[in-house]
């Protein structure tokens, strides 16, 4: 009975270490829970802003309409650039024809 006596107050120790484990785990459970329907909510708002604003929520659409319009803007800078340098060379010929 002795050795039963001397097992007892160390799994009580342990029980109560596990508890707070528990607790622990439990808590943090729960605000996982909550963070996952934040996010949830926040990525259906991000959905329907893209649908709205893009006309899809489609992430592989908006991704190849970005690069589209990345090409774009690539080849209207680089026209308007050409468009200057021309400007700029007929205006230096008009100079020198004086």
């Amino acid at each position: 009975m002795t050795s039963q006596t001397r097992l007892e107050p160390d799994n009580l120790r342990r029980l109560d270490d596990l508890r707070k484990t528990f607790d622990k785990l439990r808590a943090e459970r729960i605000r996982a829970e909550g963070e996952v329907e934040r996010l949830t909510r926040d990525l259906d708002e991000a959905r329907a802003l893209a649908k709205a604003e893009l006309g899809t929520s489609d992430e592989a659409e908006i991704k190849n309409s970005i690069e589209a319009a990345l090409t774009q803007n690539a080849k209207l800078t680089e026209e308007f650039g050409a468009a200057l340098r021309e400007v700029e060379a007929r205006l230096r010929q008009l100079g020198d024809e004086r």
